[in-house]
């Protein structure tokens, strides 16, 4: 049995938690989400706290279940109570972003515009023309279109130009060096 499927998980105040056979709903101020479980795994909700169990006879295959569908549930609690929030820079010269409507406009250094549609559920603030914050209640969605983002420009390696994650730290290699004793 899994030490993490073990542990329950507290539901804040301002939660509702609805659960229809193997569909799981998680409703708060941030937005809704909802998870269907395998048949497998079943959620018992009670006295403001979710509990994941997993069925005793089992096949090994399917027993990281346990820990997997309660970290998810998890993530859906503390999605739709505060969120969750990608921060992107652009580093290079004219390098910039802006909103045109619900889509994000780069300018990265090609010749054309880099236009990135954003779905529903996910929020793109541009702080600064080099800022970019995307937020949203579904952690993974957040983490998928942050790093769409990210792979129009990955960051180069000799003078770090291209978008980042603002903790990312990029490990720059040494340019060329002109050789000796060369007229």
């Amino acid at each position: 049995m899994s030490r993490l499927g073990k542990t329950s998980i507290p539901v804040p105040k301002g939660v509702q938690v609805t659960l229809d056979g193997n569909l799981i709903k998680v409703k708060g101020p941030k937005g809704q989400l909802e998870k269907q479980l395998p048949k497998e795994v079943s959620v018992k909700f009670e006295n403001d706290k979710i509990l994941v169990i997993i069925k005793e006879k089992i096949a090994p295959e399917k027993k990281p279940y346990h820990g997997l569908f309660r970290s998810l549930i998890e993530n859906m609690v503390h999605g739709v109570f505060e969120g969750f929030e990608k921060r992107l820079s652009l580093v290079g010269v004219g390098f910039r972003a802006s909103m045109k409507g619900k889509d994000l406009d780069l300018k990265i250094g090609y010749s054309h515009p880099t236009i990135v549609k954003i779905p529903d559920g996910i929020n793109i603030k541009v702080e600064k023309p080099t800022q970019i914050i995307v937020s949203g209640c579904d952690k993974q969605m957040v983490g998928q279109i942050a790093a769409n983002i990210r792979s129009c420009r990955k960051p180069e390696p000799y003078k770090g130009k291209g978008i980042r994650y603002v903790d990312e730290h990029v490990r720059k290699k040494a340019g060329k060096t002109a050789a000796k004793g060369a007229s």
